[in-house]
């Protein structure tokens, strides 16, 4: 869910039969719940609208929302390298064959 630049992680609590959600990616808690997702949703924008006026009541600057960065992992030559091979190998085409028996796969391995 997303308002205003917000995040809310969402759960299901099957104890108290309520959505229970919480702001993410602020130091302050700001938690809401309803029992349908439209009074979720509701109790979201509320409790954000909530935090925003408070914060300007109480002079405080708002909170904003921390940004994740991800990285990529950095591989040393040699990794890179075997994952490359493995990659080829997974990539090409295994012929396979049915055999009637084991005896006709044992001659045809006796013949290589």
């Amino acid at each position: 869910m997303e308002y205003k630049g917000y995040h809310a992680d969402v759960k299901y609590s099957d104890e108290d039969k309520l959505f229970i959600g919480e702001v993410i990616g602020l130091n302050d808690t700001l938690a809401f719940h309803g029992s349908s997702v439209s009074e979720l949703e509701a109790m979201f924008r509320q409790s954000v609208d909530n935090y925003l006026e408070m914060c300007q009541e109480f002079g405080k600057k708002p909170e904003t929302v921390k940004r994740f960065d991800v990285r990529i992992p950095r591989f040393n030559q040699e990794t890179e390298a075997a994952m490359k091979e493995a990659e080829v190998i997974a990539s090409e085409r295994i012929e396979s064959k049915s055999y009637h028996s084991a005896e006709e796969l044992f001659a045809e391995l006796d013949e290589e």
